[in-house]
């Protein structure tokens, strides 16, 4: 497994991309935009696309979905059942307050707390992480000890609240869900670098353990 992770969209949040390098298939998370070095990526490498996983439904973890799967893919995109219609309103998924046009898209697949995604030789498992919006979940690859946290987690830093359908619950998320797993877990935020399971928990000022 490979993991590639491209700054893309007007809020430069983290694109990544999990690579089965055996079979040039690749599972997108979180494409908040494209850029020229994501195509150029995807395109030399021959890479196909074969599910993007999103872990909330705000409009800097969404607006690359339609570019990157083109418009007459079947590509799946999953978000957790709580955030579909963060998708389907642009006021909900703020695109509206920073592009014109908004934008919105209407095919998600919902996923479920606990629920196993098996997608490119790989198992995603989707934890529930409410907080930073009511459907905001984490992917977990346990085999491979990575956890995709979107703005759930961030180095010495947590997701704000402060938005539509954002709320307290994002302690508990983090307390309860995602310090439980090993602490050598790495941790793939969806902003900024990445982490530990372990190093959050001693020193993450709003959270530690």
């Amino acid at each position: 497994m490979k993991i590639e992770c491209f700054e893309v969209g007007i809020a430069g949040a983290n694109c990544y991309l999990v690579i089965n390098e055996a079979t040039k298939e690749c599972v997108a998370i979180d494409p908040g935009g494209t850029s020229a070095a994501l195509r150029d990526y995807l395109n030399d490498g021959n890479l196909k696309v074969k599910a993007i996983l999103l872990t909330h439904g705000h409009f800097d973890h969404i607006m690359g979905i339609t570019d990157m799967i083109g418009a007459d893919s079947k590509v799946p995109v999953y978000v957790y059942a709580d955030d579909q219609e963060f998708l389907k309103d642009e006021k909900l998924n703020a695109s509206k307050s920073f592009v014109q046009s908004g934008y919105v898209y209407s095919d998600g697949i919902s996923v479920t707390d606990g629920q196993e995604l098996k997608l490119i030789g790989f198992t995603f498992q989707v934890i529930h992480t409410p907080g930073h919006t009511p459907g905001s979940c984490c992917y977990y690859m346990k085999e491979e000890k990575v956890l995709f946290s979107g703005d759930t987690l961030f180095k010495t830093s947590i997701g704000r609240t402060d938005l539509a359908g954002g709320s307290d619950e994002i302690y508990a998320s983090i307390k309860e869900r995602l310090f439980t797993l090993p602490e050598e877990v790495e941790v793939y935020p969806g902003h900024m670098s990445r982490t530990t399971i372990g190093y959050e928990k001693k020193y993450n000022p709003y959270v530690r353990s």
